[in-house]
């Protein structure tokens, strides 16, 4: 069972199932919330339960096609989730989990939205130019 929370324990996690690999989303809106690219994991949404979340605070994520938002610590700020009313998934930032995950990094995705200040690796993973388009190298 995966662990996680934020970094002042405000907001702690359990997932109880199993958790997907780890994507990096390059998009307008992940760039901004994390600071930088997104990378993240995602369960089941009845696989995740709140362990302490008196920090949990959520936010309409603007631009997003799937109606999203996010969850944050309102207390130190961090990063939590990202949540699509109609998945069955939810969306976990992966920096959150405690390690070890046993999570790798199995895709890009909005590579077409990437910041000009820094440049994809050519790390031989599959690249979309949207969340579900399609894949280039």
């Amino acid at each position: 069972m995966a662990t996680g929370g934020c970094l002042c324990g405000a907001v702690r996690y359990e997932v109880r199932g199993p958790l997907r690999d780890v994507l990096i989303c390059h998009c307008d809106e992940c760039r901004r919330w994390h600071g930088h690219v997104s990378a993240s994991t995602a369960s089941r949404r009845q696989d995740l339960v709140l362990l302490e979340q008196r920090g949990l605070s959520w936010v309409q994520s603007p631009a997003s096609d799937a109606e999203a938002r996010r969850g944050f610590c309102r207390e130190c700020g961090s990063s939590l989730f990202w949540d699509a009313p109609a998945r069955e998934t939810i969306s976990i930032a992966a920096g959150t989990l405690d390690g070890p995950t046993g999570l790798k990094v199995t895709g890009h995705w909005f590579v077409s939205q990437a910041g000009d200040y820094y440049e994809l690796a050519d790390d031989g993973l599959p690249r979309h130019d949207r969340g579900r388009g399609s894949a280039r190298r």
